[in-house]
């Protein structure tokens, strides 16, 4: 198992566990809410069953009058209640009395039995939207008079169920706040690698290089045959071109109009003749000018990678197809082989940093490949197809040169 199977592995875990963490708090969230309804309903039981005892004491009779301490006690049960919006009506659907509701117009201290015509308004739709809900206790005061208590939850209770998802939402937010400043990081402190690396190499190399063409002048003075000296000298001249190629990551590149056939054909003629004669390559290239804005050593840097993937994955035999074209997005190439293929699961994984299949290599040359297509070529480079067993195809696509349209 790869570092990104484990970081998939790693992800799904870490989600699955905040799912869970999120359901907990979510339920326990929720039994408060609940418990807090409950209560509610209790205490609203309790001003019904005060409100019930005082019209009982109204229509008894002289013998059963209540002592002043009874009515007192009673009617501070139902002036504790400040908090939760109460209407009470008789059967017939009046409003007989209401409290801690939020009027459109002040209560006239004066008068306080008097309603407006907007308060009352309010409050009778304020009864047509409770009546629909399950805030109600029905009280019997006798058999033939019967009272309704409609209640709203309190702001306290509206405010609870509400804080939940409210704490969700900043959870969310600071992870992925969290997430950004970390990844952001992380792909800084990748492209100060990248840049180091490349550099470092192509200072490395230059020296020796140097050194090496040279030698390659000073070898046809001494008599060595003049062929072997020339394909010697195309070999040096081609690690000049791998150092120089090194050397512009991390810095942009000019970007000069090209005819992307003639360099993807150049890239395809150059593999042709080092690969092994058991491996077919083929083009089939657009037969009409493909005019682009690219830096032409480094998208053939990317083609060769292509096509030396493409060797690998076949293991000495197969055939090997490039080839270009345009479309509505602009300009693509397509590098198809026979080889053994990827699982879809690997689409995207194989052009992060180290990912290989091959026992020797560091798993480089995609991620450079993305980085050259879509960094500074500002295209876009993907598998479009493969399966395993049957082969693969990769694709780039770029804008094309519009001055030359």
């Amino acid at each position: 198992m790869n570092i990104y199977e484990i970081r998939r592995y790693g992800v799904v875990g870490f989600l699955i566990i905040s799912v869970v963490v999120v359901a907990v708090f979510l339920y326990y969230s929720n039994r408060l809410v609940e418990d807090l309804s409950e209560q509610e309903r209790a205490r609203m039981q309790i001003w019904a069953d005060a409100t019930k005892q005082i019209v009982s004491f109204g229509a008894a009779d002289d013998e059963m009058e209540p002592s002043s301490t009874d009515i007192d006690f009673l009617l501070s049960i139902i002036e504790e209640n400040r908090n939760i919006p109460v209407l009470l009506t008789d059967d017939a659907g009046s409003i007989i009395t209401h409290r801690n509701f939020d009027l459109p117009e002040p209560i006239d201290s004066l008068n306080p039995l008097f309603i407006s015509e907007e308060n009352a308004a309010f409050l009778s739709k304020k009864l047509e939207e409770l009546r629909h809900g399950p805030n109600v206790i029905h009280i019997a005061i006798t058999p033939e008079n019967v009272q309704h208590l409609y209640y709203e939850d309190s702001k306290l209770l509206r405010s609870l169920s509400y804080y939940p998802y409210i704490q969700l939402l900043v959870m969310l937010a600071f992870i992925c706040v969290v997430y950004f400043a970390v990844t952001s990081t992380k792909k800084a402190e990748q492209n100060k690698v990248w840049v180091g690396l490349s550099k470092e190499t192509a200072h490395q190399l230059g020296t020796p290089i140097s050194s090496l063409m040279a030698w390659m002048e000073l070898l046809g003075d001494m008599g060595v045959d003049r062929e072997t000296v020339d394909e010697m000298d195309k070999d040096v001249r081609r690690l000049s071109t791998i150092a120089s190629r090194f050397s512009k990551i991390g810095s942009r590149p000019s970007m000069e109009p090209e005819e992307l056939n003639e360099v993807v054909g150049r890239s395809a003629s150059y593999m042709g003749t080092r690969i092994s004669s058991q491996i077919h390559l083929s083009t089939d290239l657009c037969l009409s000018p493909l005019h682009v804005k690219i830096s032409a050593p480094l998208f053939e840097w990317v083609m060769e990678n292509l096509i030396k993937n493409a060797v690998d994955a076949m293991e000495g035999h197969g055939s090997i197809n490039v080839a270009t074209g345009r479309d509505k997005a602009g300009a693509w190439v397509e590098v198809s082989d026979t080889g053994k293929g990827l699982l879809r699961k690997n689409f995207k994984t194989i052009f992060n940093p180290g990912y290989t299949t091959k026992k020797r290599g560091w798993g480089l040359g995609l991620t450079l490949a993305k980085r050259i297509i879509e960094q500074y070529h500002s295209g876009h480079i993907y598998v479009k197809d493969s399966e395993p067993g049957k082969g693969t195809t990769f694709r780039i696509e770029i804008p094309v040169d519009e001055d030359k349209i």
